[in-house]
């Protein structure tokens, strides 16, 4: 396979692996660059994120479907749903379009705060999934509007890289009472839109810089990321409900650890 096509399908690959897992997709893909030399522009690790977002689509079409419908026919839980996963949405929305240039400078140009990040949210989210809890919402079209908003205040925190979109929400949505397996099914649909107006905000802001050769590069990942993340949606929730999210605490801090082991004894 040719040089150049091997780096956005590993990308792709890892996106799709690692964008519903709490683990950070950013934080994997940046971690790439930096150790392996996998690099692309930072507009495509926004970019192939449509992959993913298509992917939630295409496993949950019947659903989305269905709530559409009984929007339109003056359903009252699905207008109810509609406006948790917006007051889930906005705080972080408004966060990234502010902060923008800071997030994909800065903090993206720092492994350091990346592995600290991914070693530190590891052991959060141990923790907390090993913690005694409460269950008190286990059906997500019943969650109130306070637990979407205060899950959208913990989805924030993962503009900084490393911290993981996914990771954040969980954790805040278990710590208020919802049950493992729902917290998981909620970050599938707050992803949504959250995704789909980073990949617009991001399209925008990088028109002048997509040539030909930076579009096979972004379809090659799309398609990567479509492909492993439909296989990732549909067998999570099953997983999560059988193991929780240890395996995925446990795989941060390994990596976490590791990077900042390589950085401080080998100055990579």
């Amino acid at each position: 396979m040719d040089q150049g096509l091997f780096v956005p399908l590993i990308l792709g690959i890892l996106e799709g692996l690692t964008e519903f897992l709490p683990v950070s997709s950013t934080g994997h893909l940046l971690l790439a660059g930096h150790f392996f030399g996998l690099t692309q522009p930072a507009a495509f690790i926004v970019l192939i994120q449509l992959g993913a977002i298509l992917a939630i689509v295409t496993i949950y079409f019947t659903r989305l479907a269905l709530l559409i419908r009984d929007a339109f026919t003056g359903k009252a839980y699905a207008w109810r749903f509609a406006l948790s996963v917006v007051l889930a949405c906005v705080p972080a929305i408004i966060a990234g379009v502010l902060l923008h240039d800071v997030i994909q400078g800065a903090l993206w140009e720092s492994p350091v705060l990346i592995c600290s990040c991914l070693l530190v949210g590891g052991v959060i989210l141990l923790i907390v999934d090993r913690m005694p809890k409460r269950v008190i919402y286990d059906d997500i079209y019943q969650y109130p509007w306070y637990l979407a908003l205060i899950i959208g205040l913990f989805q924030m925190l993962s503009l900084v890289p490393g911290v993981s979109r996914s990771g954040s929400t969980v954790v805040g949505a278990m710590l208020f009472g919802a049950s493992k397996r729902s917290a998981a099914e909620f970050t599938f649909f707050i992803a949504l839109p959250i995704m789909i107006g980073a990949f617009g905000y991001d399209l925008y802001k990088s028109r002048d810089l997509i040539d030909m050769s930076a579009g096979l590069n972004i379809a090659i990942g799309f398609a990567a990321a479509f492909v492993v993340g439909a296989i990732v949606v549909r067998y999570l929730l099953n997983f999560v409900s059988s193991y929780g999210f240890a395996p995925f605490a446990w795989w941060r801090i390994i990596v976490g650890a590791a990077g900042l082991v390589a950085i401080f004894m080998f100055g990579k």
